[in-house]
């Protein structure tokens, strides 16, 4: 007879915690390597042969992608190293990954597929990743740092741009990938250290609060 009254608390216990982890600010990111990750992107724009994205869609594209995973690993670094090590961490990081983790396959499945259906369409990519990412920073900003709205505001902002001009030189030129990313993770970094790392050496009561 207790059974179900049993079950409907143990699921409104659920349900509270639900509630107050999405309450919670996710701090796995840290502003250190997060704003390396920008510095990789920026270091391999200068490096990039300008004429690479007109030349070789392709490899402008394989280059990218290279780049792209070295500068993940680099901003996810403090995440392995140190955001996993209770249940509860894991179970954040788990939540916040879910919501980007959307956007980042269909920037993936359309490379793929633009690469499949014709050079010609290198072009557009840049615009679009900078549109997915954006993307994803919106669908987990009720768990970031507040400020985080403005940064996937800069990043949609810019793939709009980008795809705009992308019939011209613009979106193959490597500061469309390497400058984009590079000032937006550098943003990302500034956001992460005023809202949520200053605050252990004198930041304000709920700074920390999701834009």
């Amino acid at each position: 007879m207790n059974r179900p009254s049993i079950l409907d608390a143990v699921t409104q216990i659920a349900e509270i915690h639900g509630q107050m982890a999405k309450g919670e600010v996710y701090r796995g990111w840290r502003a250190t390597p997060v704003a390396l990750s920008g510095l990789v992107g920026l270091a391999a724009a200068w490096f990039q042969r300008p004429s690479l994205g007109a030349d070789d869609p392709r490899s402008f594209v394989i280059y990218w992608s290279v780049v792209a995973a070295a500068a993940a690993a680099v901003g996810l670094s403090e995440i392995v190293y140190a955001g996993l090590r209770t249940s509860f961490e894991r179970r954040q990081t788990s939540r916040v990954a879910i919501q980007f983790l959307a956007p980042i396959v269909v920037a993936v499945l359309v490379t793929v597929t633009f690469i499949r259906l014709g050079a010609a369409l290198v072009a557009l990519l840049p615009g679009l990743w900078a549109l997915c990412y954006g993307l994803a920073i919106f669908a987990a900003r009720p768990y970031l740092a507040r400020g985080s709205g403005a940064v996937a505001l800069y990043y949609t902002t810019c793939g709009t741009f980008l795809l705009w001009g992308a019939h011209t030189m613009i979106a193959r030129s490597p500061w469309a990938v390497g400058g984009v990313f590079g000032v937006g993770q550098l943003l990302g970094a500034a956001v992460i250290y005023w809202n949520l790392e200053r605050e252990t050496s004198g930041g304000f009561p709920g700074s920390e609060r999701a834009l």
